[in-house]
This record gives structure tokens, C-alpha cells and sequence, in this order.
């Protein structure tokens, strides 16, 4: 049989009306490359700016303020306040108040003045090296520039002094900057999120399809009863997932577990559950398994985009860490890194699962309204 341009055309428009019908497909298809090239064209910067910088200020002399102007002027640093102790400036790098503390020495104008070379120490979180590397690098010749400028008339002799003074740089939580030990803590929130969605987002629509799920809302039971024994079987799967994770991370990439194993366990049952929920609340809005998909991957894109996985989220636009913000990987990859780099416990990690339980309060909500529409 020759080839018909009319059969062609009429399969050609047949295809072009059903595409027309899937308003779900049809939006994602033209809403995901407007999302990337967004995120990717505004809100992804890998030199980020403004860190939270703290300061412990035993000398407040016109050299310490010189240095601290340059840095505020330098846009790497954003000067929020003061600590009075090494462990106040600890604690606010582990609880990711800050991104560095400097620490100007007693008497350090003194001691440049009569060249003993004295040293300020910089402390970085450098639980994520790409977004600390700028900084660091570009703070000795911040400094330098700054101290010179004061080191004028009767003391310009100091200026010229080889090492006048010099800059330690302390990096915590990963000493070496391995790029390992910043990613894979942040893989786990990514994994559970892809999977926890899709998993129940397709396995529930799949019952629609299958048209066991009429059977089901014929009988008494139910929407939040519905929600749970939907989603609690495969919470067993996110055990599993994070049981092999944490295995592999320690044994394949040497990643440690320092902190609260509790604490852990608490937060990551709290994500797991909230993902869950989102995969009830995805497979509301789609009409088939591929619906589904598409959706799942249409929220699992600012889950690694905007939540500090991939890029900085401290060189993020403010609107973009808003939006950020609203994203329980966000809050969950924070709270795995708390826990395995830095050593936290319950306690450190309460504004971390207080922020995913209010999504979850929401997205709860939200799927329990959107399933009694599909009741009515």
C-alpha cells in the first residue's frame, strides 16, 4: 500500500486534538522549559554573595574596622553581628546562622604596627565548599587593601613590611572540601523525593485506571483513610532506600555520621511523609499514569535546583529562596547535613523539622480537598 498523504494528515490532526485535550501534558510540556530557563537564567549563581558573616572583635581599633568595611564592600560578606566566644561562633556555624566568623586577636593593630605579624582567623561552614571557595580566596586581598589604607603617614613603614599579617583560614564540618561530603548527604532528600512521589503518585492513579479505585470510594471509607493506608506501605520502601544510602555513603565515600542518629531518624521519617503526601496530592490532579510521571518530574526539578543540592543556596535572589524555602528538600537536605557533618542534635534541627512539618500541614490539605472533589 503507497503512502497517503490524506491518512497522514487526518493521523497528524487526530493527534494535534488529543494534545489539545491533555491540558495537563500540554502545560507541562510548555511550563518545565519555561521553570529551567527561570531557574537557570535567575536564580542559579555559582559565586554567591552577602554570606552571613559573624564577627568576634577582641580589638575594635581602626584597622579591625577597616577590615570589616572592606569585607561588607567586597559583596562576599554580609557583617550581621558580633560573638563574644569561640563557642557562640561554633554554634552558629552548625546551626548555619552564618557561613563564617572572623576572629580579630587582641591587640592586633599593636602587633601589625611592630610587625609581629599577627593572624586573623576566618572559620568557614565549609559543609559545602563551592559556595565558601570564593570567599576565603578573595579575603586576604580584602584584608590587605584594607589594612594598607590605614597604614599612612608615620606608620606607612608597616605597609611595606613583607607578612605584615596574615590570614588562617578554618574550615569546619569538611576540612579537606571534598565535594563527596557536601553532595551525597544531599542525594538522600533528592532520592526520597523522586521516589516517595512517583511511587505513590503512579500506584494510586494506576488503580483509577484500572477502575478498583471506584470500588473503593464506593465503600465507607474515609479520605484521611484513604491517605494512610496509601501511604504508609511505602514508607517501608524510604527505610529501605535510606538503610542502603547511609550504608553506601560511609563505605563507598567515606561520608561520616557524626551527629544525633535520633534525630536522623525522626527528621527523615518526617520527609518521607511529606513526599508521600505530595504523591497523593499528584496523583489528584492527574487522570493517568503518565500524568503522573510528568507531574512527579515537574516538582522534582526545584527540588534539585532551588533546595542547595546542586548550587548555593546562599548566592540564590531572595525570590528564589523564598520559593526555595517552601520545598521540603530544602529544609530536609539542611537537617541531613546538620546531623552527619556537623554533629547536631534534636535540638539543633527543631527550625529545620518545624519548617517540613508546616508543608506537610499544607499539602495534607490540600490533597484531602482535591480527593473529596474527585468524590463529588
Amino acid at each position: 500500500m503507497s503512502f497517503s498523504p490524506a491518512r497522514f494528515i487526518a493521523v497528524l490532526i487526530k493527534e494535534f486534538v488529543q494534545m489539545r485535550r491533555d491540558r495537563v501534558t500540554f502545560a507541562l510540556m510548555i511550563g518545565v522549559p519555561i521553570m529551567q530557563l527561570m531557574i537557570f537564567g535567575f536564580a542559579i549563581n555559582t559565586d554567591p554573595r552577602h554570606m552571613p558573616t559573624l564577627v568576634e572583635m577582641a580589638d575594635d581599633g581602626p584597622m579591625a574596622r577597616a577590615v570589616l568595611m572592606g569585607m561588607d564592600s567586597s559583596g562576599y560578606f554580609d557583617i550581621q553581628g558580633i560573638v563574644t566566644s569561640q563557642a557562640e561562633g561554633d554554634r552558629a556555624l552548625r546551626d548555619g546562622g552564618a557561613n563564617f566568623v572572623l576572629v580579630i586577636p587582641q591587640g592586633f593593630e599593636r602587633d601589625v604596627v611592630r610587625g609581629r605579624a599577627p593572624e586573623l582567623l576566618l572559620s568557614v561552614d565549609a559543609s559545602d565548599p563551592t559556595a565558601a571557595a570564593a570567599a576565603v580566596a578573595a579575603m586576604p586581598r580584602i584584608a590587605a587593601t584594607a589594612i594598607e589604607q590605614t597604614l599612612a603617614g608615620p606608620l606607612a613603614y608597616a605597609a611595606g613590611a613583607p607578612e605584615a599579617f596574615s590570614v588562617t583560614v578554618h574550615r569546619q564540618f569538611n576540612a579537606e572540601g571534598r565535594t563527596s561530603t557536601n553532595i551525597v548527604p544531599g542525594l538522600l532528600a533528592i532520592i526520597l523525593s523522586m521516589t516517595m512521589v512517583m511511587i505513590t503518585a503512579v500506584a494510586i492513579v494506576r488503580e483509577s485506571e484500572k477502575g478498583t479505585m471506584e470500588a473503593l470510594i464506593a465503600t465507607p471509607v474515609r479520605p484521611a483513610e484513604v491517605m494512610l493506608g496509601k501511604i504508609i506501605p511505602y514508607v517501608l520502601v524510604g527505610y529501605v532506600q535510606t538503610l542502603v544510602f547511609l550504608i553506601a555513603a560511609g563505605a563507598l565515600f567515606d561520608v561520616p555520621f557524626i551527629g544525633s542518629r535520633f534525630a536522623f531518624f525522626l527528621g527523615f521519617n518526617l520527609y518521607i511523609v511529606v513526599n508521600l503526601a505530595l504523591g497523593f496530592l499528584v496523583s489528584t490532579l492527574a487522570r493517568s499514569q503518565m500524568q503522573a510521571m510528568q507531574i512527579s518530574f515537574f516538582t522534582l526539578l526545584p527540588s534539585i535546583l532551588l533546595s542547595g543540592f546542586m548550587f548555593p543556596f546562599a548566592g540564590m535572589p531572595g525570590w528564589a529562596q523564598v520559593i526555595g524555602s517552601a520545598i521540603p528538600a530544602t529544609h530536609f537536605l539542611r537537617l541531613t547535613r546538620k546531623v552527619m557533618l556537623k554533629g547536631a542534635s534534636i535540638a539543633d534541627i527543631g527550625a529545620d523539622m518545624a519548617a517540613i512539618g508546616a508543608i506537610m500541614a499544607v499539602i495534607v490539605v490540600l490533597a484531602l480537598m482535591r480527593y473529596r472533589q474527585t468524590l463529588d
